[in-house]
């Protein structure tokens, strides 16, 4: 009997990738709800109402870490964004700061949204993320500011999508 098998297209611009309305389970989020108040002994977020929140830090709250804080001390990024070509080398301040303010806006509302780390490698900016909607978000921006070549693929069996812009 033969199996089909099923891969995800790569992202076209203009296309609503699926995944972001699927019912993806990250590995690092915990299955069970924790006791409230909780708070991320990394980054002070407060586990409120079955998620993370950045609020006042309640007197004797429990103590955990944060599923972004766990990916970070486990260097095991939900996203991946690769920018490479001359443009960008050319423009890579202005690109840099467009994703640092992408970041600072995601995160402000969502926790667990967050930039690991930004690096370079021989021909490319590669920047990592704690979740696989921002980086998907980060290429949109690019793509939105720079136009350019946008890709995106979606490994559901790692909760890992690796976003490419080049231009």
């Amino acid at each position: 009997m033969k199996t089909e098998q099923t891969s995800r297209a790569a992202y076209r611009p203009g296309q609503h990738l699926q995944i972001m309305d699927d019912v993806i389970h990250d590995p690092f989020q915990e299955r069970e709800k924790y006791s409230e108040p909780t708070v991320c002994k990394r980054c002070h977020a407060v586990y409120h109402k079955g998620h993370w929140q950045w609020l006042p830090e309640p007197e004797n709250a429990n103590l955990a870490t944060c599923p972004a804080c766990k990916r970070i001390e486990q260097k095991i990024p939900a996203g991946y964004v690769s920018i490479k070509g001359d443009f960008a080398q050319a423009h890579l301040d202005e690109i840099l700061n467009l994703v640092r303010n992408y970041e600072a806006r995601e995160k402000a509302e969502h926790t667990q949204k967050r930039i690991m780390e930004i690096e370079h490698l021989t021909n490319e900016w590669l920047v990592t993320t704690t979740d696989i909607h921002l980086a998907h978000g980060i290429g949109e921006a690019l793509h939105k500011a720079y136009q350019g070549e946008l890709d995106a693929k979606y490994n559901e069996g790692e909760y890992l999508l690796r976003v490419s812009w080049h231009r």
